[in-house]
């Protein structure tokens, strides 16, 4: 076997019968002479290749290679290739042509023909042959078979099925109003077939979108801003349907890649409308009662209807303090409070059957400075050996908001002389310290003082704060004499005086 073992080297001697050495050693070349007993054989039974379609003629759609164990050197070795059969043999038996010595598979159908939506299939088989003795009639073969498929390109435009499409909706509704069908005979679930719609005139304020439905490459047409009846009755759109994929070069979209939508608006009876709403109003409080508050617009939409419209209010928030007038649609203040105030109102048309709406007033009371400040707390306690001379810290208050409140001035009264016992210290927007000067003799002090808040004209409130001067000791303070002595300031202040005048 040549694939064993190729050529030897021996040495031989002859013997006679005796084993007596006659002649030699003489040296004896072995040549092993190749037979043709093996047959060509396929790598793989089964080989696959596409070609698209349109090709050119001599394209070249894959490569067969066959292997022999013979010599190589030798023709038993040289191999040819040839197609037997091609399955379908329609539109020709001989579409493809297989080089036989290199074994590539080339076309040789014309581009016209190798049409993949005109062809019987998009799958061929063809059974090679390789052959050895470079193909002569007494070589050996192998087979394998090749699955040749011819894959789609956007040869072909999605057409309509029809040029006019018609639908209805509802004014004022939303979600698909008609389905768009095409035609393309491109492989489907391909970016060739699969379409992309598109609203190319009759759209200006972007009512309507499309999007393909992947299932069935249909155009949903669909609403998105609700329509309106009393704008517009009728909507015509012109729709352009493509590919994914761009078209080759000598195919371009046509007029069946377009089609009209005419969409009928049905009228529905609406609800009448508040503008604006909500309606802001800011009035003044302890305006008299009666005053006008606001005009309440509610319009409805049916213009194009002779229909009437009752205005009722539903509820208040915080509190009813508003009467509305319905023939006028007029806002009166029946009481006034420091606060806002919410009216929600139903209006509703007499139509068939009758729609209705809601809508806001929101009433803002601007605050006026007309509370006086006070003073808390009322009353404080000290020692009357007391080191520390600070007595007590006092806040102000005002039942007004911002800006008729805070910062306060907080001052000691008007009499003479208080500034000799007493100091304020400000702390804050809000506090003040109130000092002591000297010790001052158990006793009721009733200390006046002047609160003003930061309104716009400020209010200020005379007002007082009651000390009472206790005992200390031992850390208990007792006040329960000190209630029996009522002196007041002044009083306080003459026997200062009285004392001083005495002393000179």
């Amino acid at each position: 076997e040549l694939s064993i073992m190729a050529d030897r080297t021996g040495k031989i001697i002859f013997t006679d019968l005796y084993g007596k050495l006659v002649e030699g050693p003489v040296d004896l070349d072995v040549s092993v002479i190749d037979q043709n007993d093996n047959r060509p054989v396929f790598k793989e039974p089964r080989y696959s290749g596409e070609v698209q379609e349109g090709s050119p003629t001599g394209t070249t759609v894959m490569t067969m290679t066959a292997y022999d164990a013979d010599d190589p050197n030798t023709d038993n070795a040289v191999l040819r290739y040839i197609i037997v059969r091609q399955l379908p043999d329609k539109p020709s038996p001989n579409m493809f042509y297989i080089d036989p010595e290199r074994g590539d598979i080339v076309t040789v159908i014309s581009p016209h023909q190798l049409d993949r939506e005109t062809l019987p299939t998009t799958q061929y088989e063809l059974e090679i042959v390789a052959k050895d003795m470079a193909g002569s009639e007494v070589g050996l073969t192998g087979t394998a078979t090749a699955t040749i498929t011819i894959t789609d390109r956007n040869d072909h435009a999605p057409e309509f099925t029809h040029s006019l499409f018609q639908a209805s909706v509802n004014e004022g509704s939303t979600g698909v109003v008609v389905n768009l069908t095409v035609d393309d005979r491109d492989d489907p679930a391909t970016g060739a077939w699969r379409a992309i719609y598109s609203i190319i005139n009759g759209d200006p304020n972007q009512n309507f979108e499309i999007q393909t439905n992947l299932d069935n490459n249909e155009g949903m047409l669909s609403v998105v801003k609700p329509l309106d009846y009393e704008s517009a009755m009728f909507h015509t759109l012109l729709i352009k349907v493509e590919n994914e994929d761009p078209l080759v070069p000598d195919v371009v979209y046509g007029s069946s890649s377009t089609a009209t939508v005419y969409i009928t608006v049905m009228d529905v009876n609406e609800g009448p409308v508040f503008f604006p709403d909500p309606l802001v109003v800011i009035r003044r409080e302890n305006i008299p009662v009666g005053s006008f508050v606001a005009m309440l617009n509610a319009t409805d939409p049916d213009y194009l209807q002779t229909q009437s419209i009752r205005l009722v209010p539903l509820y208040y928030d915080p509190v009813p303090n508003v009467i509305l007038s319905l023939c006028s649609f007029k806002s009166t203040l029946s009481g006034t409070r420091d606060h806002k105030s919410s009216i929600h109102f139903h209006s509703q048309d007499n139509g068939s059957p009758p729609a209705s709406g809601t809508g806001t007033l929101i009433i803002t009371i601007e605050d006026e400075n007309d509370n006086a400040p006070y003073v808390f707390p009322s009353m404080a306690r000290v020692c009357e050996d007391a080191k520390d001379m600070n007595v007590v810290v006092i806040g102000g208050r005002d039942k007004d908001i911002h800006p008729n409140t805070d910062p306060f001035k907080i001052e000691l009264g008007k009499q003479p002389g208080l500034e000799k016992t007493w100091k304020i210290s400000r702390i804050n927007d809000t506090h003040s310290q109130i000092m002591l000067l000297h010790s001052l003799k158990k006793a009721n002090y009733n200390l006046p003082l002047v609160l003003t808040d930061s309104g716009i004209p400020p209010i200020s409130n005379n007002t007082e704060i009651k000390v009472q001067v206790c005992t200390c000791k031992k850390n208990r303070m007792d006040c329960s004499h000190a209630g029996s002595i009522q002196t007041n300031l002044l009083l306080l202040l003459g026997l200062v005086l009285c004392c001083i005048f005495h002393g000179f």
